[in-house]
């Protein structure tokens, strides 16, 4: 029991840690083949959605669902993209594209068939999401999900957009 909080502790650790960092340099492929460095994502000054996961992942596919029900809604009010990066090995990666295809997913995909990126980012479980400002600094992130957590994503995208409503809020 011991192991698992510390084990616990430490990933929480390290996924906040990487808050206000650049996003680190990978090369990652597209699910059309094509080479993506990953410290070049981003989204016409806008914040964007960092989001890992597998086909195996029913956490992470429900997150993806959720997130789909709402997209363009989303992206029609503060214009926010979602990247998705799959983490599964490469003879599974095959099937990404085609599956993201039949859920009608409109979300930039992209492949990390050896973890490298996530582990750069410091995520060990999926789901693993990062909000990324307009800048390319990351601004928050957590693993895991539960129903309901895309409202908390879209809220955080709503505070970057109007840092002065935030503060204002607070006080």
């Amino acid at each position: 029991m011991r192991t698992i909080i510390l084990l616990l502790i430490l990933q929480i650790i390290s996924i906040s840690s990487i808050s206000a960092q650049q996003i680190p340099s990978v090369q990652l492929r597209d699910i059309n083949g094509k080479t993506v460095n990953t410290a070049t994502l981003r989204n016409e000054g806008k914040p964007f959605i960092i989001c890992f996961f597998a086909g195996w992942c029913k956490p992470c596919l429900l997150e993806l669902e959720a997130i789909h029900e709402v997209y363009g809604d989303w992206q029609k009010e503060t214009g926010v993209k979602l990247i998705a990066i799959s983490i599964d090995d490469a003879q599974n990666s095959l099937k990404v594209g085609p599956d993201a295809r039949a859920k009608g997913w409109k979300y930039e995909i992209l492949l990390d068939p050896n973890a490298d990126f996530r582990r750069a980012l410091g995520g060990n479980l999926i789901p693993a999401v990062f909000v990324v400002d307009g800048n390319g600094k990351i601004t928050s992130s957590r693993t895991g999900y539960n129903n309901g957590a895309e409202k908390r994503l879209i809220e955080e995208v709503r505070k970057l957009l109007n840092p002065k409503k935030e503060q204002v809020t607070k006080e």
